[in-house]
């Protein structure tokens, strides 16, 4: 089997715990639309671009609207999320992100970021990770949404290294589709319920180490 050259990660919900604010974001949307959006509502929105998700969220409380209304209710979301994230700092990366991105370099492997997200350079800023990347490819720099495979093959293009030497780390259904598409090997980060055709599940990258990953990844 191919070895492993390069990790590549989403970051809302794989580095960092961001999706909280999304939420809160969304939620505010809905109420000022008349509608509830719970959390459960929001699992929907993992992984998916931000026109998207709003379609989604509209499609919740029935409401239909033209696309110019639906950018400025898209742009009024995330002015209210950016908010929030630029007063992120360094405490709410999630247990065990520093530690493995930190192996994954002392070893030598290639670190790239594949995230949907627009805020993305101001996440990694905020929370000092943006030292540790050697690619960053975020909701700026793609066109399409995952689980179209975009965002994974063109990290893998900037960090030199071909689809099947990468493993990415992802929350969400349609991120580890998108790895498949790529034809990455993936690790899912949450419940094999929902990730089950990651490679791999595991609660946190606190479970993981290089030594394991190389390991596995050689069975």
């Amino acid at each position: 089997m191919t070895s492993i050259k390069a990790c590549l990660f989403d970051l809302d919900g794989v580095l960092v715990d961001t999706a909280k604010y999304h939420y809160l974001a969304w939620k505010r949307l809905a109420d000022e639309l008349g509608f509830e959006f719970t959390e459960q509502d929001n699992e929907r929105l993992k992984g998916v671009s931000r026109m998207a998700s709003l379609d989604i969220l509209l499609s919740v409380g029935g409401v239909e609207l033209d696309e110019a209304a639906k950018l400025e209710l898209a742009e009024r979301k995330n002015n209210w999320y950016f908010d929030m994230i630029s007063k992120m700092d360094d405490s709410e990366i999630l247990p065990g992100a520093l530690e493995f991105l930190k192996d994954c370099r002392e070893n030598g492997l290639k670190v790239a970021l594949g995230s949907a997200s627009k805020n993305a350079m101001t996440i990694l800023n905020n929370t000092g990770l943006t030292p540790y990347f050697d690619a960053i490819i975020d909701g700026t720099r793609t066109t399409s949404a995952k689980p179209d495979p975009e965002v994974f093959t063109l990290g893998a293009t900037e960090l030199g290294v071909s689809p099947d030497e990468c493993v990415v780390f992802e929350d969400a259904e349609a991120g580890i589709e998108a790895a498949q598409r790529a034809g990455m090997r993936s690790v899912g980060i949450g419940s094999p319920c929902t990730l089950g055709k990651a490679n791999l599940v595991i609660a946190s990258l606190g479970d993981i180490t290089v030594d394991r990953l190389l390991s596995i990844a050689a069975v």
